[in-house]
C-alpha cells in the first residue's frame, strides 16, 4: 500500500467533510413530531478570540452525545453561540483603541472558524451572539416583562465598587479585597441599583432541586446552601435611642442567653448610636477599613472576628436585660436584618467573640447531665437540651421552647415566627457601556418609565469613546441619554446602566429554539417542543449563579405564560478541568496547549479521541503529549484496517452464514462491543471505556484477518464487523468515519445512518472452557458446549489422558462440578 493509504490524510479529508456537511446542511434541524427530540447543549463561551483545551473538552463531550443520539433516531438540537457582552471587550477597547463591537465580532469569527475545524455538529443557522441587537432586543423585552410584574425594581444599596474599572462588582469578583480584573482595592459605595426579585422564588428554587435527580449531588447541595433557607423567629429589641432593632434567629429558645448584640458597621442606626460617644471615631474608622473586604471574606469561617463596642445598649424584650451593642466585621447589612444577637453559651462564633472581648456567658440550655457551667466551658453547647434560666420557659425541651418563645413574642408584639434566606435579590445594574441597555427612562414629571415595546431595541451607540476614565462612556453620551418621556413626550433621560451579563445567559437556551424570530423572543410551540434541555454540559464554576439564575428565569417566564416548563435543564454534567504540569491550563502559567496547533499536527479526530479517552468527563484531565500521539496512532491503525477491507465490504452479499469458531468469536465480539458502547454512551457517558471496547474490536478484526487463512475468511462476517466499527467510531471521530464509510461504498452520510443494534443470540457463548483439577491442582482443561449436563462434563473430564495418568491406581472419593467453570476430582492414595 502507498503511504497515503497507510495513514489517514486528515489535513485534506477533515476539511473536505466539513465543507460537505456545511453544504448539505445535515445538522440543520426543525421540529418533527414523529421523532423523539433531544436537546444537547454546552454552555456557550465568551468570545475572547481563541478557544482553549477546556472549550475543546466541553464541546467534544456534547458533540459525541449529540451524534450518538442522532444515529439512535432522535431529532437532535445541538446549537452554539457567544456570551458576547462584558468587561473584557471594554478593557480591550481602552487598551487597543478599538471599538468593543469590532473586537468582539472579530473574535466571534475566529472562534467560529476554530469550532468548525473541530468538526462539531452544530446547527449554525441557530447561532446567537448576545451583543447582536436581534438578541438584546429580547433581553430588554424580558426585563420589561419582569418589571411589569413587580419582579424588577430599583433601590439604593451598598455595592462593591472598583474605582479603576468604575463599575459594580459581584461578591465573587472581589478577591482578597481586590478587583478580579485590575487588582484595584474595592470599596463599598451606595448607589441606586436595579434588582430582580429572585427571592420571590426562593422556596420553589429550593424545593424543585428534588426534580433534578440527573444533576450532580454536589451542585444541588451548593444551590441549596446558596439559597440558605432557615426557620426561626424575628425578635425586636429596643435601642436606648428608642429605635427598634430586629434580629432573626434560628434559636429563639436561647433568647434569655443574649449578653450582647452586633450590628453591621454599615447599619444606618450605628451613626445615631455612636453620636457624641467616645467610641464614635473608632467605629467610623473601623467601618472605613471594612470597605476593602468582600462579603465572602467577612463571613468566611476562618476570618478573624473583630468588633468594637458602640457605647450604646439595647433592651431584651423577654427579660428587660440591658445588653451592649457592638459592631463587627462578620455581620452584613444586606443579610438578614443586619443585626444578630450574641448568645455565647450556645453558638460557637458568639462564644469565641465573647471570650476574645471578655463578654458574659450565660447558660440557658442545659445538657442531659445538667453540669454546664459558663465559668468552665471551653466551647459552646449547641445541641438540644432543657431550657434553664429562662423565666417561664425554664424546664421546656429546647425544640418545644423554640415554638413557645416565638409564639409568646408574637402575642406580645415583639416577635414572630418566620423564615429567612441567605439568598438576596439579584443586583443586575452594571456601570458599563458594553452590555444590554436597561430600557427605562426618567422623566422629571412622571419618574421612571419603561420604554414601549414598539421602541425596542434601545440600541447601543456606535460612537462610544472608551478612554478608561470618567466612568461608563454610555453615561457621558448625551446623544444616547437625551430622549422623550413615553407618557408626556417631554424631555427625559435614559438609564445609563447596562444589565449584568448573567441576564443574557439566563435565557439563551430558549432563543436557540427559534433563533431567527424577529417578531418575538421565541414561538411558544417551538420552545414547548425543544425544551427542557435534555443534557447540559459546563464547568463547575457555574454551579450556583448561572444555573440558579436560569432556573429563576424559567419559573418567572412560566408564570408569565411564556413557557410551560418548571426547570430548564433535565440533566447536567460538570466536566473536569484540563490540567498540564500540575495546574489548570492558563496563559499566566504558560502551560496552554493550542488546539489549533494540535489539530494541525494530529488532526481534529485525534484530538477528539484523546480528550474523550484520557479521563472520565467529570474528572480533571491531565494533558499528555504521548497520549495524543497514541490517539493519532489508533486513528491511523483504524484507517489501515478499514481501508484494507473496502473491497471485502463492497463484495459481500446480503446473506450471513457462520462457518467456523473464528466466525462465531468475531461476531460475538462485534455484538458485545455494540452493547457495551451503547450502554456507555446512552447515559453514563463513559467515553473512555467505550473507546477501549472499540480498540478491542479492531484488534479482534485484525487478528481474524491475520490468523484465518484467506480462503476460509467469511466476507459477510467481515463486512458486518467493518460496517459496525465505522458506525461505532462515528461519534468520536466523525471525519475518519465519514471518509471510510464512503470508501467502502456508501453514498449517504454515516452520521445519518442508524446506530447498530446488538443480537443477543450472537452474544451467547457456544462453548466454554472448563478447568479440571485434581485435589485442587490444575491438571488439564476441557472445552464443552454450553449447557452440557454436569454428569456428561464429569465423564469427559475423567476420560482426559492427563487425568487418567493422575488418578490411575487411586481411589476417587468425589467429583465436583461447578457449571461452566471447573471440575475438581478428589482422590486418595
Amino acid at each position: 500500500m502507498s503511504t497515503v493509504e497507510e495513514r489517514f490524510n486528515f489535513r485534506e479529508d477533515e476539511a473536505k467533510w466539513q465543507r460537505a456537511w456545511a453544504e448539505t446542511g445535515i445538522y440543520r434541524v426543525a421540529e418533527d413530531p414523529n421523532k423523539p427530540k433531544y436537546y444537547a447543549l454546552a454552555m456557550f463561551p465568551y468570545p475572547s478570540g481563541k478557544i482553549h483545551m477546556g472549550h475543546v473538552r466541553n464541546y467534544t463531550i456534547v458533540d459525541c452525545i449529540a451524534r450518538y443520539r442522532r444515529m439512535k433516531g432522535y431529532n437532535v438540537l445541538h446549537p452554539m453561540g457567544y456570551d458576547a457582552f462584558g468587561m473584557p471587550a471594554e478593557n480591550a477597547a481602552i487598551k487597543n483603541r478599538i471599538p468593543p463591537d469590532k473586537w468582539t465580532w472579530a473574535n466571534v469569527a475566529e472562534m467560529t472558524e476554530q469550532l468548525s475545524a473541530m468538526g462539531y455538529s452544530y446547527d449554525w443557522d441557530r447561532a446567537v451572539a448576545t451583543c447582536h441587537p436581534g438578541y438584546y432586543h429580547w433581553t430588554q423585552w424580558l426585563f420589561l416583562e419582569f418589571y411589569k410584574r413587580g419582579l424588577a425594581y430599583k433601590k439604593e444599596a451598598p455595592v462593591n465598587w472598583c474605582p479603576s474599572c468604575e463599575t459594580v462588582l459581584a461578591n465573587e469578583q472581589v478577591v482578597d479585597g481586590l478587583c478580579w480584573r485590575c487588582d484595584s482595592v474595592v470599596n463599598k459605595k451606595n448607589l441606586a441599583q436595579w434588582f430582580l426579585k429572585i427571592t420571590t422564588y426562593a422556596d420553589e428554587l429550593l424545593a424543585d432541586l428534588e426534580k433534578l435527580p440527573h444533576w450532580p449531588e454536589r451542585v444541588r447541595i451548593m444551590q441549596e446552601n446558596w439559597i440558605g433557607r432557615s426557620e426561626g423567629a424575628e425578635i425586636t429589641f429596643t435601642a436606648e435611642s428608642g429605635d427598634p432593632i430586629t434580629v432573626f434567629t434560628t434559636r429563639p429558645d436561647t433568647i434569655y442567653g443574649v449578653t450582647y448584640m452586633v450590628l453591621a458597621p454599615e447599619h444606618p442606626l450605628v451613626d445615631k448610636l455612636i453620636a457624641g460617644k467616645p467610641q464614635q471615631q473608632d467605629v467610623l474608622n473601623f467601618r472605613e477599613q471594612l470597605k476593602a473586604q468582600s462579603e465572602i471574606e467577612r463571613t468566611a469561617a476562618d476570618n478573624e472576628k473583630v468588633g468594637l463596642f458602640t457605647g450604646a445598649y439595647a433592651t431584651n424584650p423577654f427579660n428587660g436585660a440591658k445588653v451592649p451593642i457592638w459592631v463587627a466585621n462578620y455581620v452584613l447589612l444586606d443579610y438578614g436584618t443586619g443585626c444578630v444577637m450574641g448568645v455565647p453559651a450556645h453558638d460557637e462564633r458568639d462564644f469565641a467573640f465573647a471570650r476574645k472581648y471578655d463578654l458574659p456567658v450565660r447558660v440557658v440550655i442545659q445538657n442531659a447531665a445538667g453540669d454546664l457551667d459558663p465559668a468552665t466551658m471551653e466551647q459552646a453547647y449547641v445541641d438540644s437540651g432543657i431550657m434553664a434560666n429562662s423565666g417561664p420557659f425554664s424546664g421546656l425541651e429546647s425544640e418545644t421552647g423554640k415554638r413557645r418563645v416565638a409564639e409568646y413574642g408574637q402575642e406580645h408584639g415583639f416577635g414572630k415566627r418566620t423564615v429567612n434566606y441567605r439568598l438576596r435579590d439579584w443586583l443586575i445594574s452594571r456601570q458599563r457601556a458594553w452590555g444590554a441597555p436597561i430600557p427605562i427612562v426618567y422623566c422629571p414629571e412622571h419618574g421612571a418609565q419603561p420604554i414601549p415595546e414598539s421602541q425596542l431595541p434601545v440600541f447601543l451607540p456606535s460612537d462610544l469613546e472608551f478612554t478608561g476614565a470618567g466612568g461608563s462612556p454610555l453615561a457621558r453620551h448625551e446623544g444616547f441619554l437625551k430622549t422623550t418621556c413615553p407618557v408626556c413626550d417631554g424631555p427625559a433621560r435614559r438609564e445609563a446602566d447596562t444589565m449584568d451579563t448573567f441576564i443574557c445567559s439566563s435565557w439563551y437556551y430558549f432563543r436557540y429554539a427559534d433563533a431567527r424570530n424577529s417578531q418575538a423572543a421565541w414561538d411558544r410551540e417551538k420552545v414547548n417542543y425543544w425544551l427542557p434541555v435534555d443534557q447540559y454540559v459546563g464547568g463547575i464554576e457555574h454551579a450556583v449563579l448561572h444555573l440558579l439564575y436560569s432556573r429563576f428565569f424559567t419559573k418567572g417566564l412560566r408564570d408569565m405564560g411564556h413557557v410551560s416548563i418548571d426547570e430548564p435543564f433535565t440533566a447536567l454534567l460538570t466536566q473536569g478541568m484540563v490540567i498540564k504540569d500540575g495546574a489548570k491550563m492558563s496563559k499566566s502559567k504558560g502551560n496552554v496547549v493550542s488546539p489549533e496547533e494540535m489539530v494541525a499536527r494530529y488532526g481534529a479526530d485525534a484530538c477528539r479521541l484523546f480528550i474523550l479517552f484520557a479521563a472520565p468527563p467529570e474528572r480533571d484531565l491531565d494533558w499528555s503529549d504521548t497520549g495524543i500521539e497514541g490517539a493519532s496512532r489508533f486513528v491511523n491503525r483504524f484507517y489501515r484496517v478499514m481501508n484494507g477491507m473496502a473491497g471485502v465490504v463492497k463484495a459481500a452479499g446480503a446473506g450471513l452464514e457462520i462457518r467456523s469458531d473464528a466466525d462465531k468469536n468475531l461476531r460475538r465480539t462485534v455484538h458485545s462491543t455494540i452493547k457495551k458502547i451503547s450502554s456507555d454512551l446512552h447515559e453514563r457517558f463513559a467515553f473512555n471505556t467505550a473507546i477501549s471496547s472499540l480498540m478491542e474490536l479492531i484488534n479482534a478484526l485484525y487478528d481474524y484477518r491475520a490468523k484465518v487463512a484467506e480462503a476460509e475468511q467469511n466476507d459477510a462476517i467481515l463486512a458486518e464487523a467493518a460496517k459496525t466499527a465505522l458506525l461505532l467510531i462515528a461519534p468520536f471521530c466523525p471525519h475518519l468515519a465519514e471518509e471510510l464509510w464512503h470508501r467502502v461504498g456508501y453514498t449517504s452520510s454515516v452520521h445519518l445512518a442508524s446506530w447498530p443494534e446488538w443480537d443477543e443470540a450472537a452474544l451467547a457463548e457456544q462453548s466454554v472452557e472448563i478447568v479440571v483439577q485434581i485435589n485442587g491442582k490444575l491438571r488439564d482443561r476441557l472445552k464443552v458446549a454450553v449447557g452440557v449436563p454436569d454428569d456428561e462434563v464429569k465423564r469427559l473430564a475423567l476420560e482426559l489422558d492427563k487425568v487418567r495418568l493422575w488418578v490411575e491406581g487411586k481411589e476417587i472419593k468425589s467429583v465436583v462440578c461447578v457449571p461452566g467453570r471447573l471440575v475438581n476430582i478428589v482422590v486418595k492414595g
